[in-house]
């Protein structure tokens, strides 16, 4: 039994799981999604508090320049009975109250210079945990910015996607019509059910990667609602407001970079400092403390019972089983270390601002030849469709000119994300917005 055409198109379609409907997400600028993620991303939120932590430390080492004060006091007595040598007469052992308080205060005269030293050093970690916040702000800054550009992509494949089919269908229409008045085969009616399903497959596929952008870009801006990019032009190409030397100058002094000094600043006072313990240290003390044996209770003493002491004490350790030595070498290797990191961190930024840039070039001229090859696939594919309808074509030429535009039209969008993508990195490198 013969199965008509329009049957195969019904049959087709139900084969076919529905297209998803598009989900409900907030839409959110691309600069709101840079400011909740830096918010919300944990990396960014550790390094804001690794910034806390250096500042807590610095704070510490000024507070080791002041006088450390203590004070104490307290009270006791004590009751109870006692034998005497013959074992028979009991004496009750009712002592008075003895109260006493004391106060005391020691400061450091001289430790060698380590207390400067160690306070220059937790200063220089402050700068090195700013720099790492600015570095890791810029990272989070670039993740989000790609991701929101590959929403933008996604939203592309999709209308794409949604242009195949109403092409598709219109071929199938066509196809069907001709069938119909004997023009054609009924192999180009089922050719053109083929690329119908193709082309709802495609828009599918399209919604399902629009979705999983959005679920991605919630993630990195930590919103428990699903958000997306705001509906804009995705025909605009990143441009860069910079020159070529421009660039390369700013990458020498990048997020990263700066990053690098700041750690063999660092580095570098850890090393003076590894050398105090070579030095004498001068310390100087004062405590006053009162004392009481009365009837009554009494935590404070007598003032009247009073004793105060002053105390300078010098140390010079001659020798403590390298463990100086151990401390220098150490410092030593931590300087030789950041040293290598700056280096290698001018070098790499260098290397990938070569990289990135070659790329945005590559991406813009992609851009271009693309945008020509659509035109040109549009066109060929309404003078194909033209010639199918009119009997002078055959359905493999009209197919071809559609997988040619289709193809032209993937490169497009893919060529538009990786230049949005360059810039993107790029502006992560130079740690500015362009």
């Amino acid at each position: 039994m013969k199965v008509s055409v329009k049957r195969w198109v019904v049959l087709a379609a139900l084969a076919l799981p529905s297209v998803a409907t598009a989900q409900d997400a907030r839409p959110i600028t691309l600069d709101e999604a840079v400011r909740l993620a830096r918010r919300n991303v944990p990396a960014a939120i550790q390094a804001r508090n690794q910034v806390r932590s250096s500042a807590a430390t610095l704070r510490t080492r000024y507070g080791s320049f002041l006088p450390t004060l203590s004070f104490g006091g307290g009270a006791q007595k004590q009751n109870g009975t006692r034998y005497l040598a013959d074992l028979d007469t009991i004496l009750p052992n009712d002592a008075p109250w003895r109260a006493n308080h004391s106060l005391s205060s020691n400061i450091d005269l001289f430790q060698g210079g380590r207390r400067y030293f160690d306070m220059m050093t937790a200063r220089a970690n402050v700068d090195a945990a700013e720099a790492s916040e600015i570095t890791q702000n810029f990272a989070v800054a670039r993740d989000v910015k790609q991701q929101y550009f590959a929403v933008l992509a996604a939203r592309e494949q999709q209308a794409a996607a949604k242009t195949q089919l109403t092409q598709a269908e219109q071929q199938l229409r066509a196809a069907v019509a001709r069938v119909a008045a004997g023009a054609a085969t009924r192999s180009d009616s089922l050719r053109s059910v083929i690329q119908v399903g193709n082309a709802k497959l495609a828009v599918l596929s399209a919604d399902n990667a629009l979705a999983t952008a959005n679920a991605t870009l919630s993630r990195l801006v930590g919103s428990i609602a699903i958000v997306t990019a705001v509906a804009s032009d995705t025909a605009d190409v990143a441009r860069l407001t910079a020159t070529e030397a421009e660039l390369f100058d700013l990458a020498e002094q990048g997020p990263a970079v700066n990053q690098a000094k700041a750690q063999l600043a660092a580095a570098k006072q850890s090393k003076r400092s590894s050398w105090s313990p070579y030095l004498p240290t001068v310390s100087l003390g004062l405590s006053q403390s009162f004392a009481a044996s009365e009837e009554g209770f009494g935590f404070l003493g007598d003032q009247r019972n009073k004793n105060l002491s002053t105390s300078i004490r010098l140390n010079f350790p001659i020798f403590n089983g390298l463990a100086r030595e151990q401390q220098v070498v150490s410092a030593n290797i931590a300087e030789d270390n950041a040293e290598a990191q700056l280096r290698d961190a001018r070098l790499n930024a260098r290397q990938l601002m070569v990289q990135q840039y070659g790329n945005y070039r590559t991406a813009q001229a992609r851009v271009e030849i693309q945008m020509a090859s659509v035109l040109a696939g549009e066109e060929d594919l309404r003078v194909q469709q033209e010639r199918y309808n009119l009997g002078a074509g055959t359905l493999l030429d009209l197919i071809t000119s559609q997988s040619t535009l289709i193809t032209a039209r993937q490169a497009l969008i893919q060529a538009r994300l990786d230049a949005r993508t360059a810039k993107a990195q790029i502006e992560a490198l130079i740690g500015r917005d362009l």
